[in-house]
């Protein structure tokens, strides 16, 4: 029970000298409340039924405009030992398991190999579902920017970050500046909700961790009235993602390579721009340095910063993947995303493992053809030595019989 008085510390949320009576000189409507939190578990929900209406009814339709196909896949042959196997056990047999397995099956090891390989094949998703998601991610981050640069254009602190500290924390908060928070509080609340069904990819506990820090950022910046700060971030981190998200939606299109590869490069350059220099030198030094000319450290200045610390080292870590697909796009060998849009590393090699035993199943054809050909040559040169040699023998009778006459 003492737990939640201790939370609420005006030590622990305001600088030092400051006290929750002088928070009480703006108006409730004018200054942001704990309780106005609540508010993004419904925003959340609402946005995962918005995004279940929006991938049911228009973005197929929108993905057949820019030629989203699903690949053909082969399925696996019906098996209940080997899909209780699979369901239950493991997706990814041992060599000792495939043994186990060739015994209660009366399978070989290929075909048990080649029907898991089949089988994991079927649990990946479609280019329709990824197409679905960036097209859902698009539209949020282009509508979310949008408004974000309206609402924040014209204010001092968008121009002059020192304007960010002017009176701290007493600072009244618009509505819309409010709605903006709330909106990309229940928006990062649903892909959280949703992580567990969306694409597994292959940053996927660092995309958990991107929400939770962003989450806890939204939520403390609110309480703590980060917000002029607050906005300038969420507009930063929007701009790259627009770009993102369209280059993906023409990457699953076809005949889209050309403006996939245009945007690509625009997002790399945003990218890096934005959040490895932009943003540390901006926005961090801003809260790091230029909030100390008006309010000495406290805990939540502290934690504020641990949090855009968070984020930072994420940067870091996929501007690492772009540089990567960089240096491959300059090379002519980018085809695939570093960073997602394949779902693991595993499928990968299950890919290159197919098409080695594809090869193989079309050099044992090849050998068996070519072998049958030889055989048969070899035949009809044996028969046409045995009918030489008969010919020339018949021909030396007759002639020691013409000589004996």
């Amino acid at each position: 029970m003492d737990l939640l008085p201790d939370l609420w510390r005006q030590d622990y949320w305001l600088p030092p000298g400051v006290t929750w009576k002088d928070m009480e000189q703006l108006a409730d409507s004018d200054r942001p409340l704990p309780q106005d939190l609540l508010i993004a578990l419904p925003l959340a929900l609402g946005f995962v039924a918005l995004r279940y209406v929006f991938e049911r009814f228009f973005a197929p339709p929108m993905g057949r405009c820019l030629g989203v196909k699903n690949r053909l896949q082969v399925t696996a042959t019906p098996s209940m030992k080997l899909e209780s196997f699979y369901t239950q056990r493991s997706r990814q047999p041992t060599q000792s398991d495939i043994i186990s397995l060739m015994s209660v099956c009366g399978k070989t090891q290929r075909q048990i190999e080649t029907w898991f390989r089949l089988r994991r094949n079927q649990d990946r998703p479609c280019q329709t579902k990824k197409f679905g998601e960036a097209a859902w991610r698009f539209f949020f981050y282009l509508a979310a920017f949008v408004a974000g640069l309206a609402c924040l254009i014209d204010r001092s602190w968008f121009w002059d970050r020192s304007e960010c500290w002017r009176k701290y924390p007493i600072q009244p908060m618009e509505r819309a500046h409010y709605w903006y928070y709330m909106l990309e509080l229940g928006f990062y609340g649903s892909l959280l909700l949703r992580i567990s069904v969306d694409i597994k990819r292959k940053d996927f506990k660092e995309q958990v961790i991107h929400h939770l820090a962003t989450i806890f950022l939204l939520s403390f910046s609110y309480c703590a009235n980060y917000i002029r700060i607050g906005t300038l971030v969420m507009l930063l981190h929007d701009s790259s993602d627009i770009l993102l998200e369209s280059a993906k939606m023409f990457n699953y299109g076809s005949g889209w390579r050309r403006t996939c590869d245009a945007l690509f490069v625009v997002f790399a350059v945003v990218f890096l721009v934005t959040r490895l220099v932009i943003f540390p030198s901006k926005i961090i030094h801003t809260t790091l340095v230029l909030s100390m000319e008006v309010f000495e450290p406290f805990v939540g200045y502290y934690f504020f910063n641990v949090l855009l610390m968070v984020l930072q080292a994420l940067h870091i870590f996929w501007a690492g993947l772009i540089l990567r697909m960089v240096y491959k796009f300059l090379k002519g060998q980018l085809e695939k995303d570093e960073r997602s849009d394949e779902e693991s590393e595993v499928e990968e090699e299950e890919d290159d493992k197919g098409g080695k035993e594809n090869v193989d199943q079309e050099g044992d054809y090849c050998w068996e053809k070519s072998k049958d050909t030889l055989n048969s040559k070899l035949s009809m040169l044996t028969n046409s030595c045995v009918l030489n040699n008969l010919t020339n023998h018949r021909a030396s009778v007759a002639d020691r019989m013409r000589k004996a006459q």
